[in-house]
């Protein structure tokens, strides 16, 4: 079990990974090459960052907590392929970041600080890169909500979001356990690889105006929550799919939302 002298800090979501063998089966479903470059957010004490390093060609972290400094620099001494960057990863420009580096393949693993993962998510998919494969750690709940199907109450806007982009699957679970300190919630490993055949969107922004709106009250149907557009074209494009204007957001799938937004827009 690894062990870390370091004071952890709540405010930064700091629940660290203790067992090797959790990090090396996280690692394998990410399927990184010696090719690659992986990016990592919240390295911690480095458990995974070394188990990265052995395997990728490049490992660039990024660290919000600066105290980590002489602990990182400890558990990494030998490893001249990881850089680390102490910042904000919601700040950063990631394409200007991996620039400097020469790679085949991208990837992002990581151990994800829980209260930032969707924030995580979302750059990601604003960042422009092309990543061959992302897999993080989850709350639980939160892994249920990326991976569930329309109807289920988990169902929202993040996850019509993320399965536009994405095949979202859940590869494996991890106790609360397996954590120092322990958290109050068990994990789980999700994996997201980018559709080859994603549908056609005229405009992404209004697209997620559309999702908001549409699950911006959940128990209310598609009629009150998008009230204040065309009910006309949106009873239409619902009919087309098989719905109605009774029928509720979370009953429906991604391409009914797609056929809403490029036929809305204006």
């Amino acid at each position: 079990m690894e062990k870390y002298d370091v004071k952890f800090k709540k405010k930064f979501g700091q629940n660290f990974l203790k067992d090797i063998n959790i990090v090396k089966r996280i690692v394998d479903v990410s399927g990184v090459s010696n090719d690659s470059l992986v990016i990592e957010v919240g390295p911690g004490g480095a458990i995974m960052t070394k188990e990265l390093a052995m395997r990728a060609k490049n490992v660039l972290a990024y660290e919000i907590d600066d105290d980590l400094l002489d602990e990182l620099s400890k558990k990494l001494e030998g490893f001249d392929n990881v850089d680390i960057l102490f910042q904000d990863f919601l700040l950063a420009n990631l394409e200007e970041d991996v620039k400097n580096y020469n790679y085949n393949s991208l990837y992002f693993t990581s151990n994800v600080p829980y209260y930032i993962t969707t924030p995580i998510l979302l750059k990601i998919i604003s960042s422009g890169l092309k990543f061959n494969k992302v897999v993080m750690m989850v709350q639980k709940e939160v892994g249920d909500r990326f991976t569930t199907k329309p109807g289920n109450r988990e169902y929202g806007s993040i996850t019509v979001l993320l399965n536009y982009f994405y095949n979202v699957k859940k590869e494996f679970y991890v106790s609360k356990k397996q954590f120092i300190p322990e958290p109050n919630v068990d994990s789980v490993v999700v994996s997201f690889t980018e559709k080859e055949d994603k549908l056609e969107l005229k405009d992404f922004n209004f697209f997620e105006k559309i999702l908001r709106d549409s699950f911006q009250f959940k128990r209310k149907n598609i009629k009150n929550n998008l009230k204040n557009y065309d009910l006309k074209i949106v009873e239409d494009i619902l009919n087309k799919h098989g719905f109605d204007l009774n029928s509720r957001a979370e009953m429906l799938g991604v391409e009914v939302f797609v056929d809403l937004a490029n036929s809305l827009i204006k």
